[in-house]
């Protein structure tokens, strides 16, 4: 996620406030965020989960509802998101 420059220290205050609600929901096994090097606007997060089910599951929870539209008012570009399995 790329954030306007002046909302990165907001998003991260806010994703502190986040964390523990997207902790718990049923199938999600990490979360965590981190955050580019060079450049200190561009952030990640990587959430392991359970199975694709239970992302789509939190993707459509009243949790997700809440916590995406207040992120995406932050950005400065689109954001990206992969689903990734293990090979």
């Amino acid at each position: 996620m790329h954030f306007r420059a002046e909302e990165t220290a907001d998003f991260l205050i806010y994703f502190e406030t986040i964390k523990a609600q997207i902790e718990k929901m049923p199938g999600i096994i990490s979360l965590k965020l981190y955050q580019d090097e060079k450049d200190p606007n561009v952030l990640f997060t990587h959430s392991t989960w359970l199975n694709q089910s239970s992302l789509d599951n939190y993707r459509q929870s009243e949790t997700f509802g809440k916590i995406w539209p207040n992120t995406k008012e932050l950005f400065a570009s689109e954001p990206m998101a992969w689903s990734l399995k293990l090979k």
